[in-house]
């Protein structure tokens, strides 16, 4: 069913034009909504680990859940809230996204104890896997008008490096003044306020033709994901259950390959399209990207704080230069792919953000922060330079008729590389007995990651001058 469009009028002064026009802009407030909170939510979350260590007594794996709890359960569902979007309806999964958000914030505020923590962090990410993409398919579908909807994309967009710059000092002021369960509360207003918004300014709209749920592939792929992350955080405590869970893991991929090479064009996940060196190379370097990004968010607060060298909020400020670079070097980062070629952007932007990771392990001891920031500022500049060039190559490399797809695949890569970075780093972090040493080794690690991604991104990208098709092997 398509959509019943907004009525547009070339006199902006009418009625009908001046409705059409405060409709508009409560559906962007809404979808800006939706997008602010979720990406928030991850970014205060990293600051409240050693308070809610001290407070539920959560040891190193329990606090690892409370973040890959969320970005798990987000990258395996990613794929299905858009397809969800497409056969119930955008706006309904919108709002069914918003309310889960709502609703598991309350949730998280209130756990007992690190379980249901753990428990309400997951059902966020269930809440943000139908919010995102059912937002991004609102847009395509209610702003029919190319320049106007590329302007709202930038809207939406920007509301990720916005969360980012405020997240970790609105955390770091909530945690100091108002405990750990307040970064829980604040977005409760602002989600349900979202879904409010969204029931009455945006226009329901669905595309169920030829497509049905992917059931199989769907729990295949979660098994498969979950397994691998449980398997790194389980490494070092429990080598028995680490092995079982990476056996499973490893059997659920083949199966779930399986299921989809014979579902082809139908499949949830169709595999042709890493045919593309390109398209493999963005997955690869994504993965990588938020693997070390995701990684250091989460050690490099637990270290502070636990080593007495910084409070909350402290560590909230100090962790804004990162984000500041990042917005800054964003902007830059198209201009900078077209003149010099996605590959060296994208692969040299990964490697810098490795390079930072090294530089924060290699002056762990230090009583002074100072090379710290250094480290997390040339992690921001890696961002800033590789995200947009990578997503552009992603969705770039395939058919038109692939974009959608590979649009979910490369968010899937850069959450699953976050489950990943928290999972891997956080396990030889405590294996390294924690503290300077354990962020040492971890941030050592977690730059040779990225490094060696980018090299591979770099291998198999082509040069500026080349072309690879969709096509190609």
């Amino acid at each position: 069913m398509q959509p019943k469009p907004f009525i547009r009028h070339s006199d902006s002064s009418t009625p009908d034009a001046s409705a059409s026009k405060r409709r508009h802009g409560r559906a962007l407030a809404a979808l800006c909504l939706a997008v602010l909170v979720a990406q928030v939510d991850t970014a205060v979350v990293n600051l409240a680990m050693h308070r809610i260590d001290g407070d539920l007594g959560a040891g190193m794996g329990a606090l690892q859940w409370v973040l890959d709890g969320y970005n798990l359960v987000y990258a395996v569902l990613l794929l299905t809230g858009g397809l969800l979007a497409d056969l119930c309806g955008r706006r309904l999964v919108f709002v069914i996204g918003a309310v889960i958000f709502t609703a598991s914030s309350l949730l998280c505020a209130a756990a007992p104890s690190v379980a249901i923590l753990v428990g309400g962090r997951a059902l966020s990410g269930f809440g943000a896997a139908l919010l995102v993409p059912a937002s991004l398919a609102i847009i395509r579908v209610v702003w029919r008008d190319p320049a106007e909807r590329g302007r709202v994309l930038g809207l939406w967009a920007a509301c990720n490096g916005l969360a980012m710059a405020i997240g970790p000092t609105l955390g770091g002021v909530l945690i100091e003044h108002a405990g750990w369960r307040s970064i829980f509360l604040v977005a409760v207003p602002f989600s349900a306020a979202a879904a409010i918004l969204a029931l009455v300014s945006i226009p329901e709209s669905s595309d169920p033709q030829g497509r049905r749920f992917d059931g199989a592939a769907q729990l295949l792929g979660a098994l498969a994901l979950g397994g691998m992350v449980l398997a790194a955080i389980q490494a070092h405590r429990a080598p028995t259950v680490a092995a079982a869970a990476f056996a499973a893991a490893s059997l659920a991929l083949l199966l779930f390959a399986r299921v989809e090479a014979r579902r082809g064009a139908a499949a949830l996940v169709p595999l042709d399209v890493f045919r593309s060196r390109t398209f493999r190379g963005a997955m690869t370097a994504t993965a990588g990207m938020t693997f070390g990004m995701y990684g250091v968010l989460f050690l490099l607060p637990l270290a502070w704080q636990g080593a007495g060298r910084l409070s909350a909020l402290e560590t909230g400020l100090a962790l804004m230069p990162m984000a500041l670079v990042f917005l800054a070097v964003s902007p830059c980062s198209g201009a900078l792919a077209e003149r010099y070629g996605a590959r060296i952007v994208s692969a040299g932007g990964v490697a810098l953000i490795g390079a930072g990771l090294a530089l924060i392990g290699v002056e762990a001891h230090r009583s002074s922060i100072i090379a710290q920031e250094a480290g997390l500022a040339l992690t921001g500049v890696g961002m800033g330079l590789a995200t947009g060039p990578l997503m552009g190559s992603a969705v770039g490399a395939v058919i038109a008729e692939r974009a959608g797809t590979a649009s979910a695949l490369i968010n899937v890569a850069r959450m699953a590389g976050a489950a990943f970075g928290v999972a891997a780093l956080g396990a030889i972090f405590d294996a390294a007995g924690g503290g300077a040493d354990g962020l040492r080794i971890a941030m050592l690690m977690g730059g040779a990651v990225q490094i060696g991604c980018a090299a591979y991104a770099w291998l198999v990208m082509p040069a500026p001058r080349g072309h690879d098709d969709y096509s190609a092997a």
